[in-house]
């Protein structure tokens, strides 16, 4: 091989060689962004549940600030 055929050589196997770690890259990427997209889906339930439960709460039989008459001592 010539010195250029050899370099030329050098240069594709760093490239396979990226291309080998940005493949196991995206992979990891792809699992964390899956892994987040459950847990999203998972939280959007259960907020969706809590939203439901407090809307049919009845009132709370305390009156508010505004509305309470002041203790005696004032």
């Amino acid at each position: 091989m010539t010195e250029t055929e050899l370099r030329l050589q050098k240069q594709i196997d760093d490239l396979e060689i990226k291309q080998a770690f940005q493949e196991h890259t995206i992979e990891e990427l792809n699992d964390a962004i899956t892994q987040q997209q459950k847990t999203i889906d998972r939280m959007t339930t259960q907020i969706s549940f809590l939203v439901s439960k407090m809307k049919a709460m009845e009132p709370a039989n305390i009156a508010s600030m505004n509305e309470e008459t002041p203790p005696p001592h004032y």
